[in-house]
Parts: structure tokens; sequence; C-alpha cells
């Protein structure tokens, strides 16, 4: 048998003594709680700046064609060609003034007083000047001799022909027979 032996009290001595330390000891501090974060900056309101104009590609003729087609009727008793997409106003017209020996080329656009214009063909280019008097509002005019070359290069360039107006974008018109038609009626 076992001899029950009392507790040693030396060593319940130290246990008691460090409870005892640790109740007498100061509370300890709360820990903080960590920083709110930083807000989120405001995004600044972006400048708005209009996109980079299209970069005209080196030759006029790789350009993509204005989109519309010509149709020829007699309007106010001139033979006539327009151009543009069906439904909306013309873009250009061709008309022959048989009794003044010219044809009017016009085109959509504005400008302030005489505004330069140029006709680009495979066989060139021709710097033009409209003529305010002979314009409607909303409209460049050239006045053309019935006989002007630029007439035939149009007519007969290869496959189509440009139209540029200062400030304005510059057109890419197919040569069909419209075209012809109206020179022809004013010779």
């Amino acid at each position: 048998m076992k001899a029950n032996h009392p507790p040693r009290p030396a060593l319940f001595v130290p246990l008691l003594a460090s409870l005892a330390l640790a109740a007498c000891a100061a509370p300890s501090k709360p820990v903080a709680a960590p920083p709110a974060p930083a807000p989120a900056p405001i995004p600044r309101p972006v400048a708005m700046t209009p996109p980079p104009l299209p970069v005209p590609p080196a030759d006029w003729r790789d350009a993509p064609a204005t989109r519309g087609t010509w149709r020829w009727s007699i309007e106010n008793g001139r033979s006539t060609a327009s151009f543009g997409v069906t439904g909306a106003p013309a873009l250009v017209t061709l008309s022959c003034d048989r009794g003044a020996g010219q044809v009017l080329l016009a085109r959509a656009g504005s400008g302030e007083g005489h505004v330069a214009l140029a006709v680009s063909t495979t066989a060139g280019t021709r710097p033009l000047l409209s003529e305010p008097l002979l314009a409607r509002p909303g409209w460049l005019v050239v006045p053309l001799r019935s006989r002007d070359p630029i007439l035939d290069a149009m007519a007969f360039s290869r496959g189509r022909f440009m139209i540029e107006a200062t400030g304005q974008a510059p057109l890419y018109l197919p040569a069909w027979t419209e075209v012809s038609r109206v020179i022809e009626d004013c010779r």
C-alpha cells in the first residue's frame, strides 16, 4: 500500500506567489485600433480633347470613297448630276448653264468670300476659287467654261476624282457617266 503524503507546501508557494503578482500587475494598455484607410482619391475630370483628325492617305486615290451615288436629272431646265446618299441632301452637283456656256460645280460647304477648292484627277490637280455670288447658303460654287479641261479630266479620271475645299472634308467621288452626260449636254 501506498502511503499518503501530505501536500508539500514548498511547491505551492511559488505558484501562489506568481498568481498573486499577476493579479496585482497594472492593467495592460489597450491595443490601438489600426488606422482607418485613407479615402480613395477623387478622380479629376479628364480634359475633353477632340479626337485627332484622320490622317489622309499618302495618295488620295487610296482613300475610301465617299458614301453615295450619282443621279442625273433635269433641274430648273438644266442637265444636272447630283451626288449623295439617297434620301439626304446632295453633297455635290454639276449642272449645265447652257446659256452662259458653263458647268457649275457645287459642293456642300461654307466659307467667307471666295473659298479655295481643288479638283484632283488621275491627270493632276487643279486649284479653283468659289464664286459666292452664284452660291446659295450652305454651298460653294465654281463656274467652269463648258470646254474647261478639268471637266474632261473628271469624266475620264480612272475610277474617281477628289474635290477639296478649305475647311471641309475632302470628297472622293466616282467618275460615273452622269458626270460625262452633264459635260456633253453643255457642249
